[in-house]
């Protein structure tokens, strides 16, 4: 008998286990799990309150769409929130700098619309986190609709958690963080700091004063070249490699740009806003790369050192430790400078110092930087699917924090001074190098998310109609 039923008890737990990785039947484990409260759907004959869950929706999808968030997820959030209270039947066009809303009434009524322009860019994660628990108490709750904008409104006018110096001090520690990554030692990492901090004041400046942001990158590209022609000037006894300045201050000025969302509303579908992105994201590396060009130029004109370059590989598993101490420090400092939680610090340089071994890993084992990079962003984007949740902070957050190490600062400048030197060819190998390694990490962290989301799917809430409660269907 116990012999007859082991068979059934093997084909039990392969059940369950095959159950548990595809998750047909299981929610998430960072999902929010309470099932809403009975629908109490809007009067759709009520202008003003279908223009108010409309409303709603749309500065939902302003806040996570300029967090960079990629245009598919900002349309499902809104749809989400447009369907929890009662317009279940809407058509949303969500393209780089605007979200359009039509809500289908029925047969009698005519269609509610409305748009919204997105003016602005903002990196303000605890701003994003909030609006995400907004959207998981609508779920829960569901609040009604002016109570919900009382409280988005005290979200989105809030000041930031913190002064403005700790995120100085946050992309400055950043810049040092890349510096010791980069096997620059703790002498550059303070010269990185103080250019970095140099570099954030000045286009904090700049932009108040409505400077363009092509001219920022430009600035800033500027104010990194600056150190290290004079260290390689004036102090090259010291034997110091001040091309890791420049490469540090790059990376810093490249960490702020929408990558990740360009390449996944590319991949989704998005073609518009992808091209949208994706040409802002050129456009500002031009400007560092201008700035950078600028001051090595007139530094040759004064005939002073223009910092040379080591073509090695400068990722590589000596002195690992200290390796992953900066990798997590860098996504770290990152998400400080973004002005997110406290509580997503510690989850950031958790999955920076796992792209970072990750990445050596793979390189370890042979496969070139640009398949590597994309290894690890996957490991990075899936990390944020499943663990940002448990902190309360958006997967987004995460993942673009935990790729910063691996971002290619050194690869610009390499392709830089090539072409400084006339050696074209070198000088557009790395260029392009460096593209398809910013292309790789994108593109890794989209499917690591995909991954996650398809990993465990949660029970989603499925209304049709004017259905008035929730009826629960395993996706």
């Amino acid at each position: 008998m116990g012999a007859a039923s082991a068979p059934g008890r093997w084909q039990r737990w392969l059940s369950r286990a095959v159950d548990r990785v595809l998750g047909e039947r299981r929610a998430t484990a960072d999902a929010v799990v309470e099932a809403p409260a009975p629908l109490q759907p809007i009067d759709l004959t009520d202008d003003a309150e279908v223009t108010r869950v409309l409303d709603l929706a749309e500065r939902v999808g302003e806040v996570v769409l300029a967090s960079g968030t990629a245009v598919t997820d900002t349309t499902t959030q809104i749809e989400f929130i447009a369907a929890t209270y009662g317009l279940a039947q809407v058509d949303i066009d969500v393209t780089y700098n605007s979200i359009r809303i039509s809500a289908d009434r029925g047969p009698r009524l005519p269609p509610a619309s409305t748009m919204r322009v997105v003016h602005y860019r903002s990196l303000d994660f605890t701003r994003l986190a909030a609006v995400d628990r907004l959207t998981r108490r609508i779920r829960r709750e569901l609040p009604p609709p002016e109570e919900a904008l009382e409280a988005l409104d005290e979200i989105t006018t809030a000041p930031h958690p913190y002064h403005r110096w700790v995120a100085t001090f946050g992309w400055a520690l950043m810049a040092a963080a890349v510096a010791l990554l980069l096997n620059g030692g703790w002498l550059i990492a303070l010269l990185s700091f103080a250019t970095t901090t140099a570099i954030d004041r000045t286009n904090r400046r700049l932009n108040r004063r409505g400077l363009p942001f092509f001219f920022q990158h430009m600035a800033g590209g500027v104010i990194a070249a600056i150190p290290a022609v004079l260290v390689s000037s004036y102090v090259s006894t010291l034997h110091l490699d001040p091309a890791l300045i420049i490469a540090a201050g790059i990376a810093v000025l490249l960490a702020g740009l929408q990558l990740v969302g360009a390449v996944e509303d590319a991949i989704t579908g998005a073609p518009i806003t992808a091209a949208a992105r994706m040409l802002e994201v050129i456009m500002m590396t031009g400007g560092i790369i201008a700035g950078i060009v600028l001051t090595l130029r007139v530094a040759e004109l004064l005939s002073l050192s223009v910092p040379s370059v080591d073509m090695a590989p400068a990722r590589d598993l000596t002195n690992l430790p200290l390796k992953l101490l900066a990798g997590a420090l860098t996504s770290m400092a990152f998400a400080l400078a973004c002005y997110a939680e406290r509580r997503a610090l510690a989850v950031a340089a958790f999955s920076g110092a796992a792209a970072i071994i990750v990445y050596l890993l793979a390189e370890q084992l042979g496969f070139g930087p640009v398949v590597s990079s994309g290894v690890a962003a996957v490991v990075v984007g899936l990390s944020g699917g499943l663990l940002a949740r448990r902190a309360l902070t958006p997967p987004l957050v995460v993942a673009i924090a935990g790729i910063t190490p691996l971002l290619p600062g050194l690869r610009v400048y390499r392709g830089l001074y090539a072409l400084l030197n006339d050696e074209q060819l070198i000088g557009l190998n790395q260029l392009l190098s460096a593209f398809a390694v910013g292309l790789a990490l994108a593109a890794g962290v989209t499917l690591g998310e995909w991954i996650a989301r398809d990993l465990r799917r949660p029970r989603i809430l499925q209304r049709f109609g004017t259905l008035r409660r929730p009826r629960f269907t395993a996706r």
